[in-house]
């Protein structure tokens, strides 16, 4: 949620920078953008690029454990913003989850979650269809539709191409994740027909022990329709190779921790892509499987996360000091007596060196809401954890 408010508040600094004082053609890194350190004062464009990178490299491990988690358990279990117990194809404190799916497909699952506890308001609706492809893996087509508040019209459509090896499954085809399971996913975003963000990503989970397990991934993407203003597009690739822990909490919750590090890049609209080796299927991860070409470093990061979900959903997201391009550094915290359906639930603010606040964000538990650029006021969109336009 923070990177869709970071993102958004870069990408209104590139705006704000394309249209105010800064150069016409915005194309090239003024003055050559140099990474973490710089102690010259940022222009708004600058500004805007860093906040971009930023909320890239946050929303980027953010989206990826959210897709781990949601779909490392059937909810029929705990369902719902609390531990509680569903009945398939009933309302349950703003949930409804369905075996199969609405549709009738089988082998699927359906999950909706609604902006009002009484299911009447659908927020975010997530189909599930797997494929056994031997005892212990299968491939998974998730098709996830956004809503706004008020609309039956989804905004966005991301699809995701998952494969689970090394597994143990459980009902309706959930790993079992005290087993351990590796995880390979390809996802597009789509805005209303549009692609918009391509993004992989791999996460390799060993057995829990005493409700404990550690775990490793990479992932990379970008924005494939770019920032038109800039004439750029903007990337990231990194992840947590030495492992973080994944703790089931006395509540039912659990808590991924790790320090996500990586590099973000910027280049031409239709420039970058994502190049795929070799999966990983233990930690530490040496190589990466995913990696981004095509583009130019704009700079490292090293961002410590923990993120706390419940039934699949993300209830708590803490980021300290997290140390970014330019030398900036990025604070994200949880507005907890707000509902994860909030726009307010999650928000970030990033700093350059000096100190200085250079942009906001604020965005639900899906990481959807806005980016704000302080120089300018400019606000932008941020949808899935990236700054759309």
């Amino acid at each position: 949620m923070r990177n869709q408010v970071v993102f958004a508040t870069l990408a209104a600094l590139l705006l704000a920078g394309c249209g105010g004082g800064a150069s016409g053609t915005g194309s090239a890194l003024p003055g050559g953008s140099s990474g973490a350190g710089a102690s010259t004062p940022q222009s708004a464009q600058v500004q805007s690029e860093d906040s971009i990178a930023s909320a890239n490299a946050l929303g980027s491990p953010v989206k990826a454990l959210n897709n781990v988690e949601s779909g490392a358990g059937s909810p029929l279990a705990t369902v719902g913003r609390g531990a509680l117990s569903i009945s398939n194809g009933q309302c349950s404190n703003g949930v409804e989850y369905f075996v199969p799916d609405k549709n009738g497909d089988a082998n699927s699952t359906e999950r909706i979650v609604f902006y009002d506890q009484a299911c009447t308001q659908i927020a975010r609706d997530t189909v599930r269809k797997y494929t056994v492809l031997g005892t212990n893996a299968e491939s998974i087509a998730r098709t996830v539709s956004q809503y706004p508040q008020g609309n039956t019209t989804p905004t966005s459509v991301r699809t995701d191409n998952v494969t689970v090896s090394n597994a143990t499954f459980g009902n309706n085809g959930f790993p079992i994740v005290a087993d351990g399971f590796d995880r390979i996913e390809n996802s597009t975003l789509n805005l209303t027909g549009v692609k918009s963000i391509e993004s992989s990503a791999e996460y390799s989970i060993a057995a829990a022990n005493a409700g404990v397990s550690t775990y490793c991934g990479d992932s990379a993407g970008f924005n494939a329709t770019g920032i038109s203003s800039l004439n750029e597009t903007f990337g990231w690739a990194g992840g947590n190779l030495p492992g973080g822990t994944r703790t089931v909490n006395s509540d039912g919750s659990v808590t991924y921790s790790a320090t996500q590090s990586g590099t973000s890049y910027v280049g031409g609209i239709g420039a970058l892509n994502i190049a795929t080796g070799t999966q990983n299927t233990a930690c530490p991860i040496s190589t990466p499987d995913f990696t981004l070409t095509g583009g130019t470093s704009k700079g490292s990061y090293s961002i410590p996360i923990a993120a706390t979900y419940k039934a699949g959903l993300l209830e708590n997201l803490s980021v300290t000091n997290a140390q970014l391009v330019d030398g900036d550094t990025l604070n994200v915290t949880t507005n907890t007596s707000q509902p994860p359906t909030s726009s307010n639930f999650i928000s970030g603010v990033l700093t350059n060196s000096s100190g200085t606040q250079v942009s906001t964000f604020a965005v639900d538990a899906f990481g959807d809401g806005t980016l704000t650029v302080t120089q300018s006021g400019a606000q932008y969109v941020m949808n899935n954890w990236h700054v759309i336009k």
